[in-house]
């Protein structure tokens, strides 16, 4: 900016060198112009020095926020990482069943299922039961439930 300053420079030589009058009403105009133009050379470079300054201010920042940026894709790949070992680890600890009320996929640990426990749905809040136990003896897949069954269609098929 010092460029502006130069020519102010230059326009206050050469109303000196031409002995501008400052009494004349010319003159007092010549020199007040030349003066407003100096206050306007040094309000310019006082806005470039800030710009400069605003300029450095943003590349800091910007590098700030880089630096945040890889710490948190850091982190997240710590923490949210899911590895496909996990996915399947995933599939072994849960199974997918429907409710019978509202028909929403609900997952739920397979032990709970092995071990005949009851679960609530999460959207109509109906008591899903997951008892395979035979009703007679207690035992699982047990061939006095399967016996029952053949019989009890067998009767039905002979009614009709």
């Amino acid at each position: 900016m010092s460029y502006m300053h130069e020519r102010v420079a230059y326009l206050k030589g050469l109303a000196e060198g031409m002995e501008v009058d400052k009494d004349s009403k010319e003159g007092k105009l010549l020199l007040q112009i030349i003066d407003v133009l100096e206050d306007f050379a040094e309000e310019v470079e006082e806005v470039y020095d800030e710009l400069d300054d605003l300029s450095d201010a943003i590349v800091e920042l910007d590098d700030y926020v880089d630096s945040i940026d890889e710490d948190l894709s850091d982190l997240e790949d710590e923490f949210f990482d899911l590895d496909e070992e996990d996915d399947d680890d995933f599939d072994d600890d849960y199974e997918e069943v429907e409710c019978p009320e509202c028909g929403e996929s609900v997952f739920v640990e397979s032990q709970l299922i092995d071990k005949g426990e009851e679960v609530e749905c999460p959207s109509c809040g109906v008591i899903i039961e997951f008892a395979d136990d035979c009703e007679c003896c207690g035992d699982k897949d047990c061939e006095c439930c399967e016996d029952e069954v053949e019989a009890q269609a067998e009767s039905e098929s002979e009614d009709k």
